[in-house]
């Protein structure tokens, strides 16, 4: 488990991108590159990484559900993912 201060900044980045995009995109299709650093650094999408929603895990994510492979097959094993179960043959 990510320590909460990993977790509130993570969400901090994520609303400081939501909140610059489109003036971003508006500096970017101008090519106002000056511009475009004046803005804050985690203004950047290309600063967030991708982490498990319950945990906050950096590594093992599975994008297609938004966490981590550990809690991925916990909620799998207790049916908690519909249409997922464990492949036997």
């Amino acid at each position: 488990m990510a320590k909460e201060s990993v977790k509130a900044r993570q969400r901090k980045r994520e609303r400081m991108v939501a909140q610059y995009a489109e003036k971003r995109a508006a500096l970017k299709a101008a090519g106002d590159f000056a511009g475009l650093d004046k803005l804050p650094k985690n203004a950047s999408p290309v600063r967030l990484k991708n982490r498990c929603q319950l945990t906050g895990r950096p590594k093992g994510y599975m994008r297609h559900f938004g966490i981590c492979r550990n809690i991925f097959r916990d909620m799998a094993l207790d049916g908690k993912i519909p249409g997922v179960r464990k492949a036997s043959w």
